[in-house]
Formats: C-alpha cells, sequence, structure tokens
C-alpha cells in the first residue's frame, strides 16, 4: 500500500492593485505579497484533474501531481470525498484507509476478524496449500476442528458434523459421504466394474465392511501383518476375526453430533487370501472409493499370486490404481457420462447421493483434484516415492506389461 498526503491551499480574491497598496510597505512586504498573488494566480488558471472545470477561488487541494476541487478527490472504492491528511494509493487510485483495508487487507476465512500484523508490522497468515483456505497463525494452535476429509478449517460461522470418534466432517463432504455397509456396496460394485475394466477382475467375493475408527484399529492390531499410514482409513485383512460393522446410516442430532449408529459383528471366516476390506465410515464417496480402489488392488496382488512385493511396490501400484480411478470419475463428471457401465436402474433410484455416479457438483470436482493431489504430493516412500515410480512405469510401459514385470521381478521396470 503507497500513502499519499493532501496539501490544502486557498485562493483569495485579489481587491487591490499595486497603485492602491500603502506607500509605507516595505521591499519585504511587497516580495511576499506579489509571490502569494503569483501563486494564487496560477492556480485560479489550472483546471481540476476530477471535475476537468478551473479550479476558481476557494480551498483546493494538491496530490498527485494535480490540483482537485475538495469535493473532486473521491475516494475509489466508496466515491466519497478524501479529507484526511493521509490516504492510500492502489494502481495508482486513492482511497480511505479504512475502504483499502475493507478491499485489501485480507481476511481470516475462519474467524472472519482482519489478519492481524505481525511483531514487524507485516500482515503474516496461513493457507492450506490446496485450498488455499487463509487463516490467522493462532488457529493451529487454538485449538480449531479441521474436516476429516478435505482439511479445511472450521469457520467459526459454519458448525460442522462432529463424527463418534470425534472426527468433523464439513457440510459439503457430508452431503456425499457414506455411512454405512449396505450403502457402501454400491460404490463397491462401481469399483469392481472400474477394475474389470482394465482386465483386473477379481474372482472370490470379497466381503467390504464400513467401520468405525475403533473397530479399524482392532482389525490392524489383529492383523500380523502389513505397512499402513499414521492414520489407517482403509484394511485388506487376511486373518479370521469378528469385525462390528456399520448397519445403519446414523441420523445428525442437537449440536451436529452423529447419533443413532447401529453397529453389529461381522464374522470373517477365511476361504481365500482375503478376509475382507474394511473402509472408515463418514468420508466422501470419491475419498471412500479412493481408499477402496488402493484395498482392491491389495486383494488383486494377494489373490493373483503376487509375492515378495517390497512395501514402496505394493503400496505405490495401490496408490496407482487408486489415482486411476479418481482420474475416471473426474472425467466421467466432467462430461456428465458415467465412469463405468451403470448399476441397476432399480437401485439407483433408492440410493443416497454418495451412490451416484456420474456429474459431479463442483466442490465434488475440487474434492476429486485434491485427493489427487494429495496421492501425487505425498512425501512418504511407501506411498509417495512408490506412486511416483509406478505411475512412471505404468505411463511408459502399459499397466498390464508393469503387473507383470513386478510378478517377475518384485519392481517396478525402469
Amino acid at each position: 500500500m503507497q500513502i499519499g498526503y493532501l496539501i490544502f491551499l486557498t485562493c483569495y480574491k485579489h481587491h487591490h492593485t499595486n497603485s492602491s497598496l500603502d506607500a509605507d510597505l516595505n521591499l519585504i512586504r511587497r516580495t511576499y505579497y506579489c509571490v502569494l498573488l503569483f501563486i494564487a494566480v496560477s492556480y485560479l488558471c489550472r483546471t481540476c484533474a476530477g471535475c476537468r472545470k478551473p479550479i476558481g477561488h476557494g480551498r483546493f487541494l494538491s496530490c498527485m501531481d494535480e490540483v482537485w476541487h475538495p469535493q473532486c478527490f473521491k475516494c475509489y472504492a466508496c466515491n466519497k470525498p478524501i479529507s484526511e491528511y493521509e490516504f492510500a494509493m492502489h494502481e495508482d487510485q486513492p482511497y480511505h484507509k479504512s475502504c483499502y483495508k475493507d478491499f485489501f487487507h485480507p481476511k481470516c476465512d475462519v474467524c472472519k476478524n482482519f489478519i492481524p500484523t505481525n511483531k514487524n508490522g507485516l500482515i503474516e497468515y496461513r493457507a492450506h496449500p490446496f485450498w488455499m483456505q487463509k487463516y490467522c497463525p493462532s488457529h493451529e494452535d487454538d485449538g480449531t476442528p479441521r474436516c476429516c476429509s478435505c482439511e479445511r478449517m472450521e469457520p467459526t460461522d459454519i458448525k460442522y458434523i462432529t463424527l463418534d470418534d470425534g472426527r468433523k466432517l464439513c457440510l459439503e463432504c457430508l452431503t456425499s459421504a457414506t455411512m454405512d455397509s449396505p450403502e457402501c456396496q454400491h460404490l463397491y460394485m462401481d469399483i469392481q466394474e472400474f477394475f474389470e475394466g482394465l482386465n483386473m477382475k477379481v474372482e472370490q467375493q470379497v466381503p467390504l465392511l464400513l467401520v468405525e475408527r475403533q473397530a479399524l484399529n482392532e482389525a490392524l492390531e489383529a492383523e500380523k501383518s502389513g505397512h499402513h499410514l499414521p492414520e489407517t482409513r482403509g484394511l485388506c485383512l487376511s486373518e479370521e476375526q469378528i469385525v462390528r460393522t456399520i448397519l445403519k446410516r446414523p441420523t445428525i442430532g442437537p449440536g451436529n453430533r452423529i447419533m443413532d449408529m447401529i453397529t453389529g459383528p461381522y464374522k470373517l471366516v477365511r476361504r481365500c487370501e482375503v478376509t475382507a476390506i474394511l473402509i472408515l465410515y463418514g468420508l466422501p464417496r470419491l475419498q471412500t472409493g479412493s481408499i477402496l480402489a488402493h484395498e482392491m488392488m491389495h486383494a488383486y496382488l494377494r489373490l493373483k499370486g503376487y509375492r515378495s512385493l517390497s512395501p514402496q511396490v505394493e503400496e505405490g501400484i495401490c496408490q496407482v490404481l487408486s489415482h486411476l480411478w479418481l482420474e475416471s470419475e473426474i472425467i466421467a463428471g466432467a462430461s456428465g457420462n458415467t465412469a463405468s457401465s451403470s448399476a441397476s436402474s432399480s437401485s439407483s433410484s433408492a440410493a443416497p447421493t454418495s451412490s451416484k455416479k456420474g456429474a459431479k457438483t463442483e466442490f465434488e470436482k475440487k474434492l476429486g483434484a485434491f485427493i489427487k493431489n494429495q496421492i501425487e504430493t505425498d512425501s512418504s516412500v511407501e506411498y509417495g516415492d512408490g506412486f511416483r515410480a509406478g505411475i512412471q512405469a505404468v505411463e511408459q510401459y502399459g499397466l498390464r506389461s508393469t503387473l507383470d514385470h513386478m510378478r517377475l521381478t518384485g519392481s517396478f521396470p525402469y
């Protein structure tokens, strides 16, 4: 922001000529009067930069290398005259300092206040690298919750949904959230069809269960092997155990809290290398689907006999399939077509929002791009580096050749 300054001057009418001056005026007084007269006459002849009319007699302003009638020097924002000594400049336009602050001083997207300056007088704020949600640095430590899906902070004027395990879900992510196991079956069929379209059909019927975080953590502890992210959202099981699954979509009660959660036990029986796929409930359809595609690839590798894969190779190729599915959904959503062959029309009419394919809302498109970006920019060795090596191999050699090479060597082709 540039600061400008107003100079207030006044032109008075000249009622006397040199001949009427008192004879006793000394040389200094006569010289001073003549200088003032010259200045006044010179300004009288100048034109107002605002209305383009002569300045005339009376008060006028001098700034920005121009002269102005007081009523003509106006704020570019509110169109009212600027009378303060100091004013703000932006792109050669004048503003009241208060108007400039309203227009250009960043506001926090969380508390809606102007972002304060730091001890050096500079405006310092944080911003989400993808959503570019701006917020005061203090919100990183004051307990402001984030959406467990899109990671945006909860604004003070909008209350997020609180899931039973304490996770927060923003209202936009809630619109397509998958909340129970029966509801998730439609999405499961979509992804099975996606795998079939890649000539990677999974012949065995692997149960898919939507579970709470506690049930997911318990299943993770019971599983004897595997490599997982610090926060696990999906799991491909190979051990027999009893898992509590969500049977009925919960309701939203007072204070935007999830209530009436109905769960029941599900006994996993080992009939093949995979006993079940577990997915954390409460995530939007696109995020649930990306996790499910990842876990489906784990199931495919185990059922097809891929042995001795390093964590980087296995997690990398699973992330590749997750990424490919997301791309297909985003492309299908942009064109208004379905990502794969449509599910039965009888089931789609009764299915909730989270099971629908085809056209996506603007937020869903943005969320899909966000999830893709998370996969692409992951900094971990197994998931991030593994994905980047895997997608490079698939783009260069094709998916089938990459899988064949993995089966023979346990690594990606280079």
